[in-house]
């Protein structure tokens, strides 16, 4: 366990290498943003102030040395072109409260998808097995800012239950202060994580029901209950391990666009601004972090799966 553990940290490092200078490449593809940042009436020679300033005269492979340099020795993202502070500390006051987000909505999806679809699988083919069919269907094909729209649509303008903005703050306290207003934003990127995640629970619960481990046990006399939550639970965990690790990047996806779409003051908001207005440095940096994470989902899923099923460690 220890070795495959090492191997997958490894490859991950060299993933996030990768993506790094990608994403370098693709942004020197872009247009120059001197003029957007100092203004359409700066003087030239303030435009090329900044452009020197900012290392942007420089060859593409000095501009990432001197990236990766302040990454791994300075502990630092570079400085926001248009807020002109540190992305580190921009990242440190938006982060959190888009991982509250994120991940109170990821751990609801979960604890409601889980025994869902287990009581999908129990009573497969029946008139509640297929209608929460064709919910999950109908909210697995609809667009994330699609269905915030239409919340906000039901239960601010038509209802007036919730509020349509997010909550406002520069801290976790003040964004858990007003509660009400984080229940809209949350139930959208529940909601669309509970539909795929409820169908792939289903579709493993009905395998594992399957073996023959199931009707050794049932044959043994032990309850229904002992038997779903004891013997098959764990079997059918596996998939809904990976499948966590992988849709990590686009759980993270929605929670940009919900961000936006409710005015949360989340990195989301900040990478929309960033890249709006050519704020280089910022958007990089935090596609860097959602990278980031997203490596280690598919890793702590790699981990999760070997530890559920020790084959998977060969």
């Amino acid at each position: 366990m220890v070795g495959y553990t090492i191997r997958r940290v490894l490859q991950s490092i060299v993933v996030l290498v990768g993506v790094l200078i990608i994403m370098f490449i693709l942004q020197s593809l872009l247009p120059d943003p001197a003029r957007a940042i100092v203004g359409v009436h700066a003087s030239p020679a303030v435009v090329h102030a900044f452009i020197v300033q900012n290392d942007l005269n420089k060859p593409f492979y000095i501009q990432l040395w001197h990236y990766l340099y302040e990454i791994v020795w300075q502990h630092t993202l570079g400085t926001s072109y248009k807020l002109n502070e540190s992305v580190g500390s921009i990242l440190k006051r938006d982060a959190p409260k888009s991982f509250l987000l994120v991940g109170v909505a990821l751990l609801i999806s979960i604890v409601v998808a889980v025994p869902i679809g287990i009581l999908q699988a129990v009573r497969r083919n029946r008139a509640s097995d297929q209608a929460i069919t064709g919910v999950s269907f109908i909210l697995y094909a609809m667009p994330t800012f699609f269905l915030g729209e239409l919340l906000i649509l039901l239960f601010s303008e038509y209802f007036h239950v919730f509020p349509a903005e997010a909550p406002q703050g520069s801290t976790v306290g003040q964004i858990l202060a007003q509660p009400t207003g984080l229940i809209l934003p949350i139930a959208t990127l529940a909601l669309v994580n509970f539909a795929g995640y409820s169908r792939f629970m289903r579709s493993s619960a009905i395998e594992s029901l399957a073996q023959d481990f199931i009707r050794t046990a049932r044959a043994k006399g032990l309850s229904e209950r002992v038997v779903l939550f004891k013997h098959m639970l764990r079997n059918s965990l596996i998939p809904i391990v990976t499948l966590i690790g992988l849709t990590l990047p686009a759980v993270l996806t929605a929670g940009l666009i919900t961000e936006f779409l409710f005015n949360f003051p989340g990195i989301g908001s900040d990478y929309i601004t960033a890249l709006t207005s050519q704020d280089y440095p910022t958007a990089l940096g935090i596609t860097l972090i959602v990278a980031i994470f997203t490596v280690l989902g598919n890793l702590l899923a790699d981990i999760a799966y070997a530890a559920l099923d020790p084959r998977v460690r060969y």
